[in-house]
């Protein structure tokens, strides 16, 4: 028998709006007994719907690695003669609390871990940067709903603020070094230079020696600003196909260094559908869906103390397919992969060649 929760609520959207005919009909699928298909239906309908319907609780966490072994200039791929290359891992734990089933609050702490290759003017050197990032808190609420037994249409919007908790060190690698004049006071350079994190001979900007595609706004772990970040995420769903649209906005502040990233807008969209349903999966309903997913980003360059900083600007473009696995009312899962079919930099950047992305939420 199909859950009581979800035949209460559909029989109150309908009442009233159908004829006896079409009443009959949807009672006879309602009260369908299992061994007649398994309702595959309202396994789409209780994993989605109900976690939407939860307050309470959620925990989480989810994984980004981005491979990047690529140098373009100016959106031209250009030759990589040092074998220059980032890996980085991003580890979100995320907290969340629903206080009523149309808004929560949700906490993001990003676990960050680097190694790198780059070339310098003292040579090639590998390197890797750990920490924590920045801390993001967004309020999430549910704008609009639709529910039906065979359709299913949310629309949620969140905004919140980045809070800098990232070490931006590698940030000072971006900072031309102050002019001195070495005498009267021979340690007038030394004390101009002391403020740089990185020895400028070492710094990837150097006006000698081979240029960079890794730069120090790369490396970072976080920015020394508080930020805005506002969107909108938007699920669709009827009968065994899906469809998902996000989009997300940054409005970033000057930060350490006097450096400023730029303003940064994130999409994503697609088309799924869902290749296992049922009601019975060691004792719950669940569902297992694949999607084709077109996402992006585009920014501008950053800036320093108000001038702008080459090499630091692109638009993208990634196709990939991802996995979606539901179960029950608590657990949700995804996993997704990345690749790139447009990416058009400002500068001599590294970019990604791929993108593995993961995560899993479980509502109490």
């Amino acid at each position: 028998m199909i859950h009581d929760h979800i035949r209460t609520r559909y029989a109150r959207r309908r009442t009233g709006r159908g004829t006896i005919a079409r009443a009959a009909i949807i009672a006879a699928l309602l009260l369908a007994p299992r061994l007649a298909g398994a309702c595959d239906l309202c396994a789409i309908y209780t994993t989605t719907e109900a976690r939407e319907e939860r307050t309470g609780l959620l925990l989480g966490v989810a994984e980004q690695y981005t491979y990047f072994a690529t140098e373009k200039n100016n959106g031209e791929t250009v030759s990589n003669p040092f074998g220059e290359r980032l890996r980085s891992s991003i580890t979100q734990l995320v907290v969340g609390y629903n206080f009523v089933p149309r808004f929560g609050l949700q906490l993001n702490l990003p676990i960050i871990s680097r190694t790198f290759r780059r070339v310098l003017s003292s040579g090639v050197v590998d390197g890797d940067k750990t920490g924590v990032g920045d801390m993001s808190l967004i309020g999430i609420f549910r704008a609009f709903s639709w529910i039906d037994i065979e359709y299913i249409a949310h629309v949620h919007v969140f905004g919140g603020l980045k809070f800098p908790t990232g070490d931006p060190d590698a940030l000072g690698q971006e900072v031309e070094p102050a002019p001195c004049i070495p005498f009267p006071d021979p340690t007038s350079c030394n004390a101009a230079r002391a403020h740089l994190r990185m020895p400028v001979d070492d710094r990837p900007h150097h006006e000698t020696g081979p240029p960079s595609g890794i730069h120090g706004h790369d490396l970072a772990l976080g920015s020394g600003s508080v930020d805005g970040i506002v969107g909108a995420q938007l699920f669709g769903a009827w009968r065994r196909l899906f469809a998902t649209a996000a989009i997300q906005y940054a409005a970033r502040t000057v930060g350490a260094f006097d450096y400023q990233y730029a303003n940064d807008l994130l999409f994503g969209t697609g088309p799924g559908a869902y290749l296992f349903a049922g009601d019975h999966l060691w004792g719950e309903p669940y569902t297992f869906g694949i999607q084709a997913l077109l996402t992006g980003e585009t920014k501008g360059n950053d800036t320093i103390d108000g001038e702008t900083e080459t090499g630091s600007g692109i638009t993208s473009l990634y196709l990939g397919p991802a996995f979606r696995f539901g179960w029950g009312k608590s657990l949700g899962a995804e996993i997704a992969a990345d690749l790139p079919v447009l990416q058009n930099n400002t500068g001599l950047q590294i970019v990604p060649d791929y993108r593995l992305r993961g995560g899993i939420t479980w509502r109490f």
